[in-house]
């Protein structure tokens, strides 16, 4: 089954989200191939969509990834 989510983070100027854009970027290429991610930089906004082959445990746990991954690169700024 196909489980897809987006995730919008609002940053304070686009440099900023360029920054975060940019750490999470290999995790994009690392990803298996029943899982999709797609980072991309909107303004000085960071927008991810996530597309999972496979059960919600998986989009669930992709997700907490992808976050734990942001907030490291927040706190390096």
């Amino acid at each position: 089954m196909k489980q897809k989510a987006k995730i919008s983070c609002k940053y304070e100027n686009d440099a900023v989200a360029e920054t975060i854009a940019s750490a999470i970027q290999p995790d994009n290429l690392d990803s298996p191939d029943m899982i999709k991610i797609k980072t991309r930089k909107e303004g000085n906004q960071v927008e991810s969509e996530i597309v999972v082959e496979g059960k919600i445990e998986t989009l669930l746990n992709t997700l907490e990834d992808l976050l734990s991954c942001t907030s490291t690169a927040e706190k390096m700024i």
